[in-house]
């Protein structure tokens, strides 16, 4: 299922817990398979759970408890919205709407080209900063207000065309 060099990353991340704690580096885990396939899929999830030695549903429990982990295939570019109080308070369903209005997709959607999937998000941590999102899971992105928004995306879609 996994090539040898993911099998060869997971021994690297097991290697860091003692041998009866294996299933420890499910995160790591579920991470590269997701950066090398772009989702986890439930094949992928039994497979890790093989590997660690745990059941499926607890690998299948980690997978549906984060929202970083994708369960399907999403855009290129993955919007993570913040929409819990303190950014709602500052214009985060706001941002989340403007960005689907502006893509024409729904929330949780992704758009008819694969570019840009928007989703909301529970808090990322930067509350002061609202509203935020968060781009890829990695990139924190501040102040997003609807001019920011606009910017973002036209910027991305410019790097996706360079890369064409």
């Amino acid at each position: 299922m996994f090539s040898e060099s993911t099998l060869a990353r997971f021994a690297r991340e097991v290697a860091k817990y003692p041998a009866d704690q294996k299933q420890s580096a499910v995160m790591a885990c579920l991470a590269i398979v997701q950066q090398e396939q772009g989702h986890v899929s439930a094949e992928n999830e039994k497979g890790i759970a093989e590997v660690l030695g745990m059941p499926p549903i607890a690998v299948h429990e980690v997978t549906t408890f984060y929202n970083m982990y994708n369960q399907q295939p999403l855009g290129q570019f993955k919007f993570n919205v913040c929409t819990n109080l303190p950014c709602q308070l500052r214009d985060g369903q706001e941002a989340l709407d403007h960005l689907c209005r502006k893509l024409g997709v729904e929330e949780g959607g992704t758009t008819a080209d694969g570019l840009f999937t928007v989703q909301k998000s529970e808090c990322l941590g930067a509350c002061a900063d609202a509203p935020v999102m968060l781009v890829n899971d990695r990139q924190m992105c501040s102040f997003m207000d609807n001019a920011r928004l606009d910017e973002l995306v036209a910027t991305l879609q410019a790097h996706a065309k360079q890369k064409a």
